[in-house]
């Protein structure tokens, strides 16, 4: 029992992992509220897409001595407009315009950063992320996002859900789906940029997409499955997290297996009831 209890208490005895463990929980339960909507919705790649398209920013506010968020958070929300715009005027389907801007943007970030010298960027640490050397200002930061994401989805969770089934029917109800669409996209962006931080560039969407698809297989209602997403959202960002401490491996691919592992078990649950 004692061994147990010094298992799980004493990696929190450092603040870096209080700290740590706290955007983890905060992740956990902003990822999976708006991951319901993007399965319903069948936009995984544009989440990816988008995750990758902000290099530009991050590297831009690195290099002008800035908090990567600070240059993250507008080039998300503006690849994020761009793509619903590009998507309604050119007749383009949206993978193909999410693929053009993916690899143009991804592509552009990486090559102004090779051909930066003196300041060094942890490429490593963008792609799988580093939640351990997260600070003060970032768990308050993410607080404040996480707050605001879940208000204003409770506040839009009627319309959004009457565009995501329906979106001619909410045309007819008089509902605006291009200014709802483009409101999803930007807080899309948002819970992108501030999951980066945890997982990093390649692994966001096992924090966004796989704990709200294993909750929908589940649960019998959208708002249950939002619920139950946010819970497995938040067992895998701590689960994750024991695990990198205790096994000494990075912690954003660890919380994307365990989150891979809690779909499997969704998936087996699912197909048991059938």
């Amino acid at each position: 029992m004692e061994m147990l209890q010094s298992w799980l208490v004493v990696p929190f005895t450092y603040a870096f992992m209080v700290r740590a463990l706290t955007v983890s929980v905060l992740v956990g339960i902003m990822c999976p509220l708006l991951g319901t909507y993007v399965v319903t919705r069948d936009l995984g790649f544009m989440s990816d897409a988008l995750a990758h398209a902000v290099m530009p920013g991050v590297v831009a506010a690195v290099l002008a001595g800035l908090h990567p968020l600070w240059g993250s958070v507008p080039m998300a929300a503006a690849v994020a407009l761009l793509l619903g715009w590009l998507v309604r005027r050119t007749g383009l389907s949206a993978d193909t315009t999410i693929g053009i801007l993916f690899a143009g943007l991804f592509a552009l970030g990486v090559m102004v950063m090779s051909m930066v010298r003196h300041v060094r960027i942890n490429l490593e640490d963008l792609l799988l992320g580093q939640v351990l050397g997260v600070s003060r200002m970032d768990v308050a930061v993410t607080a404040l996002l996480t707050v605001a994401v879940a208000a204003i989805l409770y506040g839009l969770h009627s319309r959004l859900l009457f565009v995501s089934f329906d979106p001619l029917g909410a045309k007819v109800a008089g509902l605006s789906a291009e200014r709802l669409d483009y409101v999803f996209l930007v807080l899309l962006a948002v819970v992108i940029v501030t999951a980066l931080q945890a997982v990093g560039i390649i692994l966001v969407v096992s924090l966004l997409i796989t704990p709200a698809a294993a909750a929908l297989l589940v649960a019998r209602r959208v708002e249950g499955a939002m619920a139950l997403g946010a819970g497995f959202g938040v067992a895998a960002a701590v689960v994750g997290l024991y695990a990198s401490y205790h096994l000494n491996v990075a912690s954003g691919p660890a919380m994307a297996l365990v989150a891979t592992a809690i779909f499997a078990v969704a998936s087996a649950v699912a197909a048991a009831r059938r």
